[in-house]
């Protein structure tokens, strides 16, 4: 006999989830706090900006790597005392930041916070679609990515702005704070569902017990689709401003302008996406991904077209990040709602940007600007391979009728009893 729910679960999306969504609006602002301080941290560190641009990567690589070893490790302790860990150990990363003399100590700053950025995805991704019933699920993970397209659209920034005013250390000390107010309102609005009479039994999973469900073949398809999706993204994202200017012929500063409304766009894509992505999962993310090429191409083919360059550049805001809340739930349901299942599919999100940006970079020397956007095309082309095998499942296309994932046990104050 199920469990019964925790009294949270009686609105469509709880307050605790915006919460939740506050906490990522932090950690992405400290993620995209170095690309608008490269000046003023390569000076003050005394090195290069392509080393500083390095510290971008070693975020990167500490979310996707260490992520999921943190949240291993914290899988024995229920929800919020977990989040508050990480709140924790998110803070003391941003403070070394600050305080950071040389380069060494800014790597190690960047390595703490990204592998606590990255545990805290997949914490929160678990828990907002445990607040609510399974039909509001891509809504939840909606408001929760609204952090992300927050953090896009207004913690760059803001960020840069401190920066630049009051130098590079003042970023990462709003940050901190930024980090201990989200801490605060979790501890204050969020339920712990493994709290006697939450509705779920205080015992914890076994990593070995969520390992299982990595033998399944849609949810590893889920996972590699989603790094295509983001990946495909990324290869024009990264290198949105030199294309703009180089090739459209925007001038410098138009280029934050042009920023600020792609990231306008994702706010309203991610909320679309999340209306859609419960009951319509897999046509939502195909549909979206399909647009999304022909987005990508028509970037690709006039961008010397000023116009044309900023209706296309819209248009992959709209479907391109956005699609986080139907890979989740295409996640969710190919592999369950367990924590170290969506901290490993936040990491593989995560090697999306790596792929994107890095294999970008690498095509510019030899075939030029517009070789990221060609990229871009090729991985969204490959995304759509990989998302169409999901059309033959009916528990991942949406509706009520899903296959059970008996991933972890029914106790786990991480997933759903079923």
């Amino acid at each position: 006999m199920p469990p019964t729910l925790p009294a949270a679960r009686t609105a469509a999306v709880p307050a605790a989830v915006y919460v939740l969504a506050a906490g990522i609006f932090a950690m992405v602002t400290s993620e995209f706090a170095v690309a608008g301080l490269m000046p003023q941290l390569a000076e003050s560190l005394h090195t290069g900006i392509d080393r500083i641009g390095y510290l971008v990567t070693v975020f990167a690589a500490a979310m996707a790597l260490g992520g999921p070893v943190l949240v291993a490790a914290l899988l024995r302790i229920s929800p919020k005392p977990a989040l508050m860990i990480v709140f924790a150990i998110f803070f003391a990363g941003n403070l070394l930041a600050a305080l950071a003399s040389s380069y060494a100590v800014m790597v190690v700053a960047r390595i703490v916070t990204g592998v606590a950025a990255q545990a805290f995805f997949g914490l929160a991704v678990s828990l907002c679609m445990r607040l609510v019933d399974e039909q509001f699920r891509g809504r939840a993970v909606s408001v929760a990515m609204s952090g992300l397209m927050l953090g896009t659209l207004l913690g760059l920034p803001l960020a840069t702005f401190i920066g630049g005013r009051l130098g590079w250390q003042a970023a990462f000390w709003t940050v901190a704070v930024l980090t201990a107010f989200a801490a605060a309102l979790t501890l204050a609005f969020v339920r712990d569902p493994g709290r006697p009479g939450a509705g779920d039994g205080p015992a914890a999973a076994s990593p070995a017990a969520e390992l299982r469900a990595f033998r399944r073949p849609q949810l590893l398809l889920a996972l590699v689709s989603s790094t295509l999706i983001i990946g495909a993204t990324f290869s024009v994202f990264s290198f949105l401003a030199p294309v703009l200017t180089r090739i459209s012929g925007f001038a410098d500063s138009a280029v934050p302008l042009l920023l600020l409304a792609y990231g306008a766009a994702t706010v309203v894509g991610n909320a679309v996406v999340g209306r859609f992505a419960d009951r319509h999962t897999v046509a939502t993310l195909l549909i979206g991904t399909l647009l999304n090429i022909v987005f990508l191409t028509g970037f690709a083919a006039c961008t010397a077209s000023k116009p044309a360059a900023v209706v296309f550049m819209l248009g992959i805001g709209l479907v391109g990040v956005t699609m986080n809340p139907a890979m989740a739930v295409r996640v969710q349901r190919a592999g369950g709602t367990g924590v170290l299942v969506n901290t490993v599919h936040t990491s593989f999100i995560t090697l999306g940007v790596i792929l994107g940006s890095a294999v970008g970079s690498s095509l510019l020397p030899g075939h030029g600007l517009r070789a990221p956007l060609v990229l871009g095309i090729v991985l969204a082309v490959l995304a759509v391979a990989a998302i169409l095998p999901a059309l033959r499942s009916p528990y991942l296309r949406g509706g009520v009728d899903r296959e059970p994932v008996p991933v972890v046990r029914k106790d786990s104050p991480y997933v759903d009893a079923r």
